[in-house]
């Protein structure tokens, strides 16, 4: 009787052991994606999701506003890790500007906490840091010289805090909708519609 107990305490401990040791293997700033379909085309953002792990004021403030999201290159990778990249089958509208159906890889200029810029680039991304291609890990070589579209975003404070970063389609319609970044107390958005700019 005592041998198919412990041999059940065994196999539960082996169990526990198997479900920690993959929770440890978790990367610390897991893959996102944000998607939706308009018109039949997809939008699609693939993007690393840092967790604040009890940071405050992340972004920082005054004259090192960005700075620590920065972590030593010119602009934000929005997100972590693998430069976050953003595919479109439709020709998509900011304002006048159009930013043509493709690939390219996000960045954020940090000017200010109400100063945002959303930059799309012609750079490609590096899978692993240690590749030996002419992608970016991160933004790390960023050249604005690569820039397709800058776009200025809308930012404010919201009363509740995103844990972790995330980037989402709000208020899509068959027109368009907004593309949002949340992270801490920071909301920020830029609204496009699907189409050429006429």
């Amino acid at each position: 009787m005592k041998i198919p107990v412990l041999a059940g305490a065994i196999a539960i401990a082996l169990l526990a052991t198997a479900d920690t040791s993959n929770a440890q293997d978790r990367p610390a700033s897991p893959r996102g994606e944000a998607s939706t379909q308009i018109d039949g085309s997809w939008i699609y953002v693939d993007y690393g999701r840092p967790i604040l792990r009890g940071r405050t004021d992340v972004f920082t403030s005054g004259d090192s506003y960005g700075e620590s999201v920065y972590a030593g290159a010119p602009v934000w990778r929005a997100g972590a890790n693998q430069s976050t990249r953003i595919t479109t089958e439709a020709d998509l509208m900011f304002g006048d500007a159009t930013l043509p159906a493709g690939e390219y890889s996000v960045f954020v200029d940090l000017a200010g906490s109400d100063a945002w810029t959303l930059i799309f680039s012609n750079h490609t991304a590096k899978a692993q840091y240690r590749d030996e291609d002419d992608g970016l890990w991160g933004a790390y070589g960023y050249d604005a010289a690569m820039d397709v579209l800058r776009v200025p975003m809308n930012v404010t404070e919201t009363p509740m805090s995103a844990d972790q970063f995330t980037i989402l389609f709000i208020d899509v319609t068959p027109d368009g909708g907004t593309l949002a970044m949340w992270w801490e107390n920071t909301w920020a958005t830029a609204e496009f519609m699907v189409g050429e700019a006429g």
